[in-house]
């Protein structure tokens, strides 16, 4: 028979297994986080993009008037001479165009050079005089213009350098303005760069530029800007180019290559000017707000914060509401509450890459 002594200490063992139990999935209950620690950003720092080296000189040459092309007298990287004839277009429309003109103005030429001479004789009104003369003077233009684009028939290179591209053939029709034929300078080689509206509004604050190619290992060169767009391309990005400021091995670095642009710019003007990931930072109800890590108590609180920039890397610089050197939570932020006791993430230790140990 079980006595009453045996029941009740029964059942403050399964009390206290409870109890066990409760705290056990107290704790269990309470996020794990990762937490990161805030960066001031008082300092020297690096921007990189990727940029491509082009000629200093670069013309894409086009006919100014329309036709069909008929001959191509050059090919792909063949060296050309200023003035020298690329490409000819059919002359025929153009030929009969010019005749039927040059005999117009033979006729107008005539008769004016008549009135003209009658008006100085006193034999004609100066109501004819002033007729010949205009209709003389606008089919001088008119011949001139004619005569002009017989000329434009033949697509000439407006610089001294090799053909880099050609966008059509013989036997095809082209508009005026078409790109016919690209020509790039023999000259300087440049580097170009896509920067961002954040980065040319900051444009001032970068202080040094240098390149490296796969080709010339880990020596980089020095850059120093030529020219900038005012206005963004359709990819919402600023044109910018840079030239070399020292010689540069021409046999190696060609028209056309892909190169890293290091760009530094200098934060030393932003006091007090912090750097966080993008998750460490929430809004609510019209605040900005991050949760602060308490490794004293293992407790996050939550902080309003001013959101100044962001960075191309996605990082956002704030300069209210966090110190360099305190812990913030990097995620999962939309899920704590103020106040709430939380556990951190364990990490890898550099010893056991991977966690495999």
């Amino acid at each position: 028979m079980i006595s009453m002594k045996n029941v009740v200490l029964a059942a403050m063992a399964i009390m206290a297994i409870g109890a066990c139990g409760s705290k056990e999935t107290s704790e269990e209950k309470s996020p794990i986080v990762d937490v990161v620690t805030v960066k001031d950003i008082n300092e020297v720092s690096t921007t990189t993009f990727t940029g491509k080296t082009k000629a200093a000189s670069e013309v894409t040459l086009a006919f100014r008037v329309a036709g069909q092309i008929e001959r191509l007298l050059v090919k792909e990287g063949d060296y050309v001479r200023k003035g020298q004839v690329v490409a000819v277009m059919d002359r025929r429309d153009y030929q009969v165009q010019l005749a039927a003109t040059q005999a117009e103005y033979e006729q107008i030429k005539a008769d004016a050079e008549r009135v003209m001479a009658l008006y100085a004789e006193g034999n004609t009104t100066a109501s004819n005089n002033d007729k010949a003369r205009y209709g003389l003077q606008q089919i001088t233009q008119k011949l001139a213009n004619h005569r002009n684009q017989l000329a434009d028939t033949q697509l000439r290179s407006t610089i001294d350098g090799y053909v880099q591209t050609k966008y059509h053939e013989a036997g095809e029709t082209v508009s005026a303005g078409m790109p016919v034929v690209s020509v790039f300078g023999r000259g300087d080689t440049e580097v170009e760069v896509k920067i961002s509206a954040s980065d040319f509004t900051n444009i001032e604050k970068f202080t040094d530029f240098t390149c490296k190619f796969d080709v010339t290992g880990e020596e980089t060169f020095p850059l120093r800007i030529v020219r900038m767009n005012q206005e963004a391309n359709s990819s919402q990005l600023y044109v910018v180019r840079l030239a070399f400021t020292q010689a540069v091995p021409s046999r190696k670095i060609t028209p056309g290559m892909t190169t890293l642009v290091y760009a530094q710019h200098d934060e030393r003007d932003a006091a007090g000017v912090v750097s966080v990931p993008s998750g460490a930072i929430l809004r609510v109800d019209d605040k900005t707000q991050a949760f602060v890590y308490d490794k004293e108590h293992g407790t996050v609180s939550v902080r309003n914060v001013n959101v100044m920039a962001i960075n191309r890397d996605g990082t956002m610089l704030v300069d209210e509401g966090l110190k360099s050197g305190e812990q913030v939570v990097a995620a999962g932020v939309h899920h704590l509450v103020d106040g709430q006791k939380v556990r951190l993430l364990e990490k890898p230790r550099k010893s056991n890459v991977g966690g495999l140990l």
